[in-house]
């Protein structure tokens, strides 16, 4: 078997800038909160795995402490928290039925050529579910989407670079790791995937270009479409040698081999 495990933000999608950080600074706006984050800012809090746990940073700060209640147990920040992620991912969900966040070159293209071949696709992110779903939809349509397993948000305890997320999709999809293929954009991500054994290719995104991605099996700046963007190679360690667009017929080439094989392909 083969299969492909999809990222969400930066991968289906370049979502940080243009959603997630707005949809974030749109909350902090609804519920009184003295703090917005620049894209500076929120360049730094995407090393934090999760909206939950970015948020809950803010808490730190006694004026938005004070602001919020003065929760002062632990449940009481959660609860907090929650309340306040909830309405920033009904705000994203709204950016993107709106149309704000085109999906990233080739994504509709290799997720629909690898359904018709029969190949398993799944998306594993730490993002909550609704917004990933949202996302995915807005990427390959209602239809496909419906038919893609999506592991989100809170369904593992532990956020990437943990790779529980990538360990629960594997399990409960029944996958070969051998034979699994994982796109991500982050080094968080790809730090997660490993950890399951996965090997990965890494399209860079709008935050992330500059982050080291040394153990991906190849690093790219999309996934590239032959009458559209063209991807440009940006490390090839295993020899994958990709033109214009990222196929099929190179991922499957990735899949078979050890995660950690960074020497494979080269010559």
């Amino acid at each position: 078997m083969t299969a492909l495990i999809f990222d969400c933000d930066g991968v289906l999608g370049d979502t940080e800038r243009d959603g997630h950080l707005p949809a974030f600074n749109a909350t902090f706006a609804q519920f009184g909160l003295p703090v917005r984050w620049s894209v500076e800012d929120y360049g730094r809090l995407l090393r934090i795995g999760g909206g939950k746990e970015r948020l809950a940073t803010v808490l730190d700060d006694p004026e938005v402490w004070r602001a919020a209640g003065s929760p002062a147990t632990a449940a009481e920040r959660a609860e907090v928290v929650a309340t306040w992620h909830k309405a920033k991912t009904k705000t994203f969900t709204e950016l993107v039925a709106a149309g704000v966040i085109p999906p990233r070159p080739g994504v509709r293209r290799v997720i629909t050529d690898a359904l018709r071949e029969g190949w398993t696709v799944a998306v594993a992110s730490t993002s909550a579910e609704p917004s990933v779903r949202a996302v995915l939809a807005g990427a390959v349509g209602d239809e496909v989407a419906a038919t893609i397993p999506v592991f989100a948000g809170d369904v593992v305890l532990r956020k990437k670079p943990d790779p529980a997320v990538y360990q629960l999709t594997v399990d409960q999809l029944a996958l070969d790791p051998a034979g699994t293929v994982v796109i991500e954009d982050s080094r968080n991500g790809l730090l997660a995937a490993l950890g399951a054994g996965l090997a990965t290719v890494v399209t860079v995104s709008g935050y992330t270009r500059d982050e080291d991605f040394t153990e991906a099996a190849l690093v790219l700046t999309s996934l590239g479409d032959p009458d559209g963007e063209r991807l440009e190679v940006l490390a090839d360690p295993w020899g994958v040698r990709p033109v214009d667009a990222l196929g099929l017929s190179e991922l499957s080439r990735l899949a078979g081999r050890p995660a950690h094989d960074t020497q494979g392909g080269q010559t």
